[in-house]
């Protein structure tokens, strides 16, 4: 049993957990993820690994109440435990010989853009970060990615924080500005990311997104977390998550990515339906 020892909420929708389990800690590093179960008739679910931290003997996971599972996960608090917490799991991030990168957030991906910034800062690299949400109500993690930035810059879509406008109107003024970086991280939305890397692409700078298919069992047996890349077949959850964005085929994602809304939307009236029967 994996013990939740702190929890935070971030905004209406989104909340954080610091879960014990210092297995995990030691070995985890920015880029990988963890699968959860909350009890034995749960669903496993894949979560990024947001922080962590050797001493304590915690993970930091960051999740918003999207489904059936995470609806439920959010109802539990500091002291509750958690059936299963497996993990590291995927490839680690690569940031050698990286000396300036740009690191970009879309909503929920900026808590998995934080570890990044994070370890980039602590390798000496400069840092600039551009993190965008719909309205100044869903912003998270501003304090935490300004203090790894070298320059922090934040979007909206309605203005009603920081810039109004999309996180790609920043960073491509930041390249024609005459930034050279070495590397762009984009993590958020599927639409986001193939922004993002459509622009880098007109620059030839190299550009890394994460990918989060559907998961099931974290080692490439079950096939479901399948994307294009390069024109070949890879398994998210052991060759990435962490993929060449000019390469991933990101039209065919988003369509994979719709194939269960009606089931997801049966689940959530359904789980939403037993609470109220309670």
């Amino acid at each position: 049993m994996y013990k939740i020892v702190n929890k935070e909420i971030l905004n209406p929708q989104v909340k954080l957990m610091e879960i014990e389990a210092p297995h995990i800690a030691r070995k985890a590093q920015p880029g990988q993820f963890i699968i959860l179960r909350i009890d034995e008739n749960g669903e496993r679910i894949p979560l990024t690994i947001a922080d962590y931290d050797t001493q304590k003997g915690t993970v930091t996971i960051i999740f918003q109440e999207v489904g059936k599972t995470t609806l439920a996960l959010g109802t539990l608090n500091t002291g509750d435990k958690l059936l299963d917490f497996v993990g590291p799991l995927g490839k680690a991030s690569n940031f050698e010989g990286v000396k300036k990168a740009a690191v970009i957030g879309g909503g929920l991906g900026t808590a998995i853009a934080y570890p990044q910034a994070k370890n980039l800062s602590l390798m000496g690299a400069q840092v600039h970060s551009i993190i965008g949400f719909r309205n100044e109500d869903l912003i998270i993690l501003d304090d935490k990615m300004k203090n790894v930035s070298n320059e922090l810059y934040i979007t909206t879509d309605d203005g009603s924080n920081g810039r109004k406008g999309f996180v790609t109107d920043v960073l491509k003024e930041l390249i024609e500005g005459g930034n050279k970086y070495d590397l762009v991280i984009a993590i958020g939305p599927l639409i986001m990311m193939k922004s993002v890397s459509a622009l880098t692409k007109q620059h030839a700078i190299k550009t890394v997104v994460s990918m989060n298919p559907v998961m099931i069992d974290g080692t490439g047996m079950c096939g479901g977390c399948r994307v294009t890349v390069g024109g070949e077949t890879k398994f998210a959850c052991v060759d990435g998550p962490e993929f060449d964005g000019h390469l991933v085929d990101f039209d065919e994602a988003i369509r994979r990515q719709s194939m269960y809304k009606n089931e997801e939307q049966k689940s959530i009236t359904k789980h939403k339906c037993r609470l109220g029967g309670k």
